[in-house]
């Protein structure tokens, strides 16, 4: 497939078949993530996938409560995955703090999007969560209280094409393109 057909094809998806995904399958998205450029070669990331249902059912519950609620359709994914944003090297650092930017955020988040992407291409709905609560997830997961939970995946069969929620509209491309 064309690279932007499948950028084109990639969407939200809210709503998956409860068929588990083969292990293999998930292997090559974390293979795409592991791939991904990062600042200073830190690959400041670790991806927890969690395909065990009662573990999952776990995690949603602790994740998608209270105030979190609205991303509650997660729960139905066969997979979860907390992308655990880790500590970059010292030059990565440095060269962040002299810049104002957090390099790890940024090398998180293209690891995610290679996730997703060859998540697409194998035939696999994804949705990127930011809204849950980190704390819950930390405890269902059993991890460190300084541990780092930025981004949640949520992964499956999309269960039809109604899964994926309608692509936003986006700016066109003479207004967010200038050649200097």
């Amino acid at each position: 497939m064309a690279f932007l057909d499948l950028v084109r094809r990639r969407g939200s998806v809210r709503a998956y078949a409860p068929d588990p995904v083969p292990r293999e399958i998930l292997d090559r998205c974390v293979e795409a993530a592991r791939l991904a450029p990062s600042a200073c070669n830190s690959q400041p990331w670790t991806f927890l996938l969690v395909d065990d249902p009662e573990r999952r059912r776990c995690l949603a519950e602790a994740a998608f409560d209270g105030v979190y609620r609205m991303n509650s359709f997660a729960a139905q994914a066969p997979v979860l995955v907390a992308v655990l944003t880790e500590r970059s090297r010292f030059a990565a650092l440095l060269g962040g703090f002299f810049r104002g930017v957090q390099y790890s955020l940024l090398d998180v988040g293209i690891a995610v999007e290679h996730f997703v992407l060859q998540a697409a291409e194998e035939g696999l709905g994804t949705c990127w969560l930011g809204w849950f609560d980190e704390r819950g997830v930390k405890r269902a997961l059993d991890l460190p209280a300084g541990a780092r939970v930025d981004v949640l995946l949520s992964v499956g069969f999309p269960l039809s094409a109604e899964g994926a929620k309608p692509r936003a509209s986006r700016k066109p491309l003479e207004e967010m393109r200038r050649y200097c």
